[in-house]
């Protein structure tokens, strides 16, 4: 038996999520990424002793939306605490965060793994402001900090010890990010650091009742890293105790360029921050009819979405899955379907592959999103719609479409220039069958001993006669026709 089998996996985690205002959450100071250091602070955000927090009414909204999405319940009642600690990056010496009373508790995410649905619960989301940023490389015997994300508003979304592998942790990430993205309070990203995860994992025998000891895993800048780091610290788990060690709580560091965490401190209590409520803020009070009012203009969620597109469109769970990941893509996939049908034909799921394969294949490689997609939603629609009305067949229509994503023409101004419109007289297939078959009869004499499998060597080269332009279903039929006579 290997000592994986032995033991139960334990992970919770913590994300970081910073709300998309145009403001920080106590100051006027603006939120954009990437401007030059220490240019977006004032007083307030600087930590400048005697400043007031004025408290941003858009990031509660944004909240608020978040618990609503995840089932959570929504306090009509929070309040901020000052959480103490010294960083370079933190000027005040405090943050303020919300501790005893958070805006929101007791929320749910549901996954799916191996086929398989898991509900992973919420603890609670919290407000809080963000820290500046230390600033290390590039510069020799010195570290310099950028204050410009100090004071911009955060969520931490706190889990359950609900999962027990990499794969339920990286699924649930995806899940939780797709709906920070579908809410549009926040954009998701973890390059930029605007979507952050710190994972607690420890380990126990199967069977028994109390967890072991956590760590807490830090650095961990893309879902792929989080697994990694998941996996490596179970692994480190299992050999400290398989050698009669202990496990310390401490707070560890992930390295993927070495594929392992190192220790970086050991792990605080909360008694160690010596929280108390904030003095420069009231408690925060909501209305039901502020909440309500939220409830009331919530988009069509990633769950509820991918049940209607397998619904109403047809499409395998995968499909539906995959064309749901974003707000913009299910909105690309539906604009795309209702071209086709306007045009006449509707096939969903031909629609969907064009989608989902084709052109996000063709966006992945170039770097690209679909809100930069040179394909329009209505020009993919035009392809698809002249495939279904044989205008052109589906090989050709791979030859519009790379052209389509190179220059944005439409597919009917593509296929008259190139005189690519599908060949579907059958007299004039006809013909070219006839003029193949003759100047094959060698392999039409073998065909007829029972070689059947040389019938696609007909077909590709009545195809190659028409450079690709007849009717894929004509030359089969009238093949068979002639070949079995």
């Amino acid at each position: 038996m290997s000592f994986d089998s032995e033991y139960q996996t334990v992970i919770g985690l913590e994300i970081h999520a910073q709300m998309r205002t145009r403001s920080k959450i106590f100051c006027g100071c603006p939120t954009t990424f990437g401007s030059e250091a220490n240019t977006q602070i004032c007083p307030v955000c600087s930590g400048f002793p005697g400043v007031l927090p004025v408290m941003n009414r858009e990031a509660v909204n944004m909240a608020i939306k978040t618990g609503l999405a995840i089932e959570g319940t929504i306090n009509m009642m929070s309040e901020f605490s000052r959480k103490n600690y010294f960083y370079p990056d933190l000027p005040s010496g405090y943050q303020i965060t919300q501790y005893d009373l958070p805006i929101v508790e007791h929320g749910r995410v549901s996954i799916t793994v191996d086929d398989q649905e898991k509900t992973i619960g919420v603890t609670r989301i919290h407000m809080e402001v963000d820290a500046g940023k230390n600033l290390h490389e590039g510069i020799v015997g010195a570290s310099w900090v950028d204050l410009n994300r100090t004071g911009v508003p955060l969520m931490e979304i706190v889990s359950e010890p609900d999962l027990r592998s990499s794969k339920e942790a990286g699924e649930y990430l995806k899940k939780l990010r797709a709906i920070v993205r579908y809410l549009e309070v926040c954009d998701g990203n973890m390059e930029e650091g605007s979507f952050r995860c710190d994972a607690n994992v420890s380990i126990n025998r199967k069977g028994a009742k109390e967890f072991g000891t956590r760590c807490e895993l830090k650095n961990l800048n893309s879902i792929r890293n989080v697994m990694r780091a998941i996996d490596f610290e179970v692994e480190r788990h299992i050999d400290v105790i398989e050698s009669g060690g202990k496990i310390i709580q401490e707070t560890r560091l992930w390295d993927a360029a070495k594929n392992e965490t190192r220790s970086m401190r050991s792990k605080e209590e909360a008694h160690d921050y010596r929280y108390f409520p904030e003095p420069d803020l009231p408690r925060l009070v909501l209305t039901d009819e502020r909440v309500q009012a939220l409830r009331d203009v919530l988009p069509e969620l990633p769950d509820a979405k991918k049940a209607r597109f397998q619904s109403e469109f047809g499409l395998s769970p995968y499909d539906a899955e995959v064309l749901t990941t974003s707000r913009r893509l299910a909105s690309y996939y539906e604009a795309t379907n209702q071209i086709v049908a306007e045009l006449g034909k509707s096939d969903p799921k031909i629609t969907a592959n064009w989608v989902s394969v084709e052109l996000l294949g063709l966006l992945n490689k170039e770097g690209h999103d679909i809100a930069d997609s040179p394909v329009s939603a209505k020009n993919l629609g035009m392809l698809v719609a002249r495939i279904l009305d044989n205008t052109i067949s589906g090989k050709i229509a791979k030859k519009v479409f790379g052209i389509m994503f190179e220059s944005g023409d439409d597919p009917d101004t593509i296929i008259d220039k190139q005189g690519l419109k599908q060949v579907t007289d059958s007299s004039a297939i006809e013909a070219e069958v006839d003029a193949v078959l003759a100047a094959h009869e060698g392999e039409v004499a073998k065909y007829k001993e029972g070689k059947t499998k040389l019938f696609g060597f007909f077909v590709g080269q009545v195809m190659k006669a028409t450079r690709g332009k007849a009717n894929p279903k004509v030359v089969n039929t009238i093949l068979k026709d002639k070949l079995n006579s």
